[in-house]
């Protein structure tokens, strides 16, 4: 019986059309041109190299495509029991009408080939649109992208800032914020002015939120114009800054930035708890970790001083869930935000999928973004989490509560797609 009554919740959700609150999506290149843009997916290469395949071998320079996913076949074997790999034949299976059990040394070529064509055709990436049932993709976009060139009616401007907080102290990130704003740039005042244009020549275009990565050791505080002045002032003078001068700009930064999401009535996420280049020798993008050091008690400050902004956070571990889930039980501003980076697998989707629920008001869960590269995964990884999402809500609300399975869809709907609108006012 909970396994037709899953499969049922699983169909009325895997029907509705969505709204993908985050990814990395270029919109100038959104969907792919090859297999090699599929399974050049971080994910791909990093578990490839764990399990034994030379980083030369995956990031040769100039290596042709077709090359480059034959190497990383010869690791598939090794990796088939990761959700990962479901996730790719997912994607062969849908849009490439594979039908083999597995990618092998054997068929991958006539795979490749095959995807290949279906890919040049000219309307692909509406193909891919409309098969995934998306309606609308939020970006990650640079703080100096023109957006232009692409339509912020479906693919939405977000503005995300982790170089202005973190990196200032480079030149060329200096140089790209004085050329993007237009303006002459040497105190606090000017740098929060500048800020300043860039969220108006953002919300302009549409943006829906203001984003950033965080690490486990930042700590958001009050620092006033005036207070950060000479270090600003310093910076800009060419002058090498200590850490803790280095720091004092970062939470200026960061708190002006705070000021205008509230200025502007744009929500903030916040992505918590990333370690980055743990593993040196990684491949691309598979040198970062959780930091099980996170506590969001950092973030108390941020939180109450900002109480009409909307902060989504994401958090990296089980752990850090039940605060997160405590925080936004007590916090109106604070709500949940998908399952990220090593959270997103069914084992631990389904333990903090349950914890929400049972927990925080339901209008204050978004339930799932792609966190995608390309259009092409949010298929598989939205289907992922509507099949926990159904078994959680079959089992614990319909079975364990005696909801009616019409108010469990509902709920589902909710987390799926109604609350990333009434959030960031889609």
């Amino acid at each position: 019986m909970s396994e037709q009554l899953s499969a049922r919740i699983f169909a009325e959700l895997e029907s509705l059309i969505l709204i993908d609150p985050h990814t990395h999506i270029n919109p100038h290149a959104a969907a792919s041109t090859t297999l090699a843009d599929i399974m050049g997916y971080h994910y791909y290469t990093e578990l490839a190299h764990s399990a034994g395949l030379a980083k030369e071998l995956i990031e040769e320079p100039g290596i042709d495509p077709k090359e480059k996913v034959g190497r990383l076949v010869t690791q598939l074997g090794d990796l088939d029991n990761t959700i990962q790999v479901s996730w790719l034949l997912d994607i062969c299976k849908e849009f490439f009408d594979f039908q083999d059990e597995a990618i092998t040394e054997s068929n991958w070529e006539n795979l490749y080939d095959t995807a290949a064509k279906k890919m040049a055709q000219p309307d692909w990436e509406q193909q891919v649109l409309k098969q995934s049932g998306l309606e609308q993709v939020f970006l990650t976009n640079d703080f100096d992208d023109p957006l232009e060139g692409f339509d912020t009616n479906l693919y939405i401007p977000c503005l995300r800032t982790d170089d202005l907080v973190f990196h200032l102290s480079k030149s060329e990130t200096r140089e790209r914020l004085a050329k993007s704003t237009q303006m002459d740039i040497g105190c606090a005042s000017t740098l929060r002015e500048a800020i300043g244009k860039l969220f108006s020549h953002f919300t302009s275009k549409g943006a829906r939120a203001c984003a950033i990565s965080l690490p486990p050791d930042f700590s958001p505080v009050s620092v006033t114009a005036d207070q950060a002045d000479s270090v600003v002032r310093s910076l800009y003078a060419g002058s090498e800054l200590s850490c803790e001068e280095a720091r004092t700009v970062s939470q200026f930064v960061f708190w002006t930035l705070a000021e205008y999401c509230a200025e502007h009535q744009l929500p903030f996420d916040l992505m918590i708890g990333v370690n980055r280049r743990v593993y040196e020798a990684g491949v691309y993008q598979g040198q970062d970790l959780y930091d099980k050091r996170t506590s969001l008690i950092l973030y108390k400050d941020l939180f109450n001083a900002f109480p009409n902004v909307t902060f989504p956070v994401s958090v990296l571990t089980s752990t850090s869930n039940q605060e997160l889930v405590s925080y936004s039980w007590i916090f109106p501003n604070v709500v949940i935000n998908g399952h990220w980076w090593y959270s997103n697998t069914p084992a631990f989707i389904t333990f903090d999928c349950k914890s929400r629920l049972e927990a925080v008001p339901k209008t204050k869960q978004i339930g799932y973004y792609s966190d995608m590269y390309k259009l092409e995964f949010a298929l598989p990884k939205f289907r992922m989490y509507r099949r926990v999402l159904a078994n959680v809500l079959a089992t614990d609300f319909v079975i364990s509560r005696n909801w009616s399975e019409q108010r469990a869809i509902e709920l589902g709907k909710l987390v799926l797609r109604g609350n990333v609108e009434t959030i960031f006012g889609c």
